[in-house]
């Protein structure tokens, strides 16, 4: 972890509401920056209440300093540069170097005070998604607060009121800001044993990102409404996401939060779990049932829990397919069943690096080796112990170990499959296959017209 160790001499702080006490701006707790893209440790609590921390995919938690019983903390809203699979760095705007900020951790209880000191070209807010808090400190800017203008500190305080996960982004510039990545996630964890909240061995969170950055380029198109083609998680792509790395028969909580604009159906293989919590806290026991899939709307977070009973290597992915690839052209036509034959070479004549793409499908591209613009993603990529995996976006492997020690969260390697568990090719005897009674390209249709069919 990179500190920078530098507590703005000279910079002027502004209260953000008139309950924050003039003291607390006698100085400023130093803001810790992070550049590292690997999945930081659990920060365990060494001040404060203990309780159990989440482990951010790909992320990190904000350490904080006790000043008089209140638990503070530093965001420094500035450009970042993110890498978001080994070779592809995109220019984004965010929190103490990165982007997503990093998570804040407190407890049910604690009084909070966050300085947020403003590195942007241009002015911005902290909106507490989701917090009961005093409306002068619910970050809306002209609205609520004055905006926080270029160079100058904020201070936000309020008590946690309620046990949860919840996120932090801003409300100035929205469609910018949020496009360039300016996000967060925040957990307030219980203060006691919470009928509603169960311990588990293993808590992972991470916040789901789409971002439209044009082949070779460096910077998200921030008008962009609908087109994304880039689906991240934490704002990394596959294979630049981590695993999750958990010991047989944990119990695991995974939290996920949603600021792109458009839903994400969250799918978990082999496993079963139920949705244990939303934006609006903890669900009853008596409202939970057994999923597979949870779809995460926009602006939502939804919490999940299992138990990891199955060994193996196990997909986990949006199940939009079109969010588990990485950068596209989506003009592109479909080409499968198109016939090529003597076409090739008159077309290589005028264009020598013509290739045949799609009439297959698009599978090739999985493990096709063809040069790619500067600073781009492959779309299909990956590769496992049997091949190519031809995935992207928001795709990673939740690794199920009975050998992985409690507390261990590193990466214990492909799984070592059972001999005969692997499905394999079938070798004898084959019946033969039927023949199609309508012949091949020939469709079999009927056409009605209207008013000259029997039914409406």
């Amino acid at each position: 972890m990179n500190n920078r160790r530098q507590f703005f001499a000279g910079a002027a702080a502004t209260m953000a509401g008139l309950g924050v006490a003039r003291s607390a701006l006698a100085a400023l707790p130093e803001p810790v920056i992070q550049t590292s893209v690997d999945t930081a440790p659990p920060l365990v609590p060494n001040t404060g209440r203990p309780y159990n921390p989440v482990v951010t995919l790909n992320g990190w938690s904000l350490p904080w300093r006790m000043n008089n019983g209140v638990k503070e903390f530093h965001l420094v809203a500035e450009p970042v540069v993110r890498e978001m699979s080994p070779g592809f760095k995109v220019n984004m705007w965010g929190y103490n170097g990165q982007s997503p900020g990093p998570t804040i951790e407190v407890v049910e209880g604690d009084r909070v005070r966050i300085f947020v000191t403003n590195k942007l070209p241009e002015h911005t807010t902290i909106h507490w998604h989701g917090q009961r808090l005093p409306n002068g400190m619910d970050g809306v800017g002209g609205l609520n607060q004055p905006q926080i203008p270029v160079g100058k500190t904020f201070v936000y305080e309020f008590v946690a009121r309620r046990p949860g996960t919840f996120m932090y982004h801003p409300h100035a510039d929205e469609m910018v800001q949020m496009a360039m990545g300016m996000m967060g996630f925040w957990v307030t964890h219980p203060k006691a044993r919470h009928p509603h909240i169960s311990e588990v061995d293993r808590d992972f969170c991470f916040l789901l990102n789409a971002f439209d950055v044009e082949p070779g380029s460096r910077t998200p198109k921030v008008n962009t409404m609908t087109d994304f083609n880039i689906w991240g998680w934490n704002s990394r792509i596959f294979p630049g996401i981590d695993t999750l790395n958990v010991r047989l028969n944990d119990r695991v909580r995974i939290r996920v939060g949603n600021l792109t604009m458009t839903n994400h159906p969250i799918h978990l293989h082999g496993h079963e779990f139920q949705v244990t919590g939303t934006d609006g806290g903890p669900t009853p026991p008596a409202t939970r049932w057994y999923e597979v899939t949870t779809d995460v709307a926009v602006g939502q977070m939804r919490q999940i829990e299992l138990i990891a009973d199955e060994e193996g290597d196990w997909a986990f992915h949006c199940h939009k397919s079109h969010h588990t690839m990485n950068a596209m052209g989506h003009d592109v036509p479909t080409m499968i069943g198109v016939d090529h034959r003597g076409l090739v070479n008159k077309l290589q004549r005028v264009v020598p690096d013509y290739m045949v793409m799609g009439e297959r499908g698009m599978a090739d591209m999985g493990e096709m080796q063809m040069p790619l613009p500067d600073n781009t993603a492959p779309m299909m990529t990956g590769t496992g112990q049997f091949g190519p995996i031809e995935m992207g976006g928001m795709f990673s492997v939740f690794k199920v170990r009975k050998d992985q020690k409690p507390g261990d969260y590193k990466d214990p390697g492909p799984y070592p499959f059972p001999p005969g568990t692997v499905a394999r090719e079938w070798t004898g005897a084959t019946p033969a296959a039927p023949r199609a009674a309508t012949p091949p390209g020939q469709a079999d249709a009927t056409v009605v017209k209207p008013g000259h069919g029997k039914h409406h």
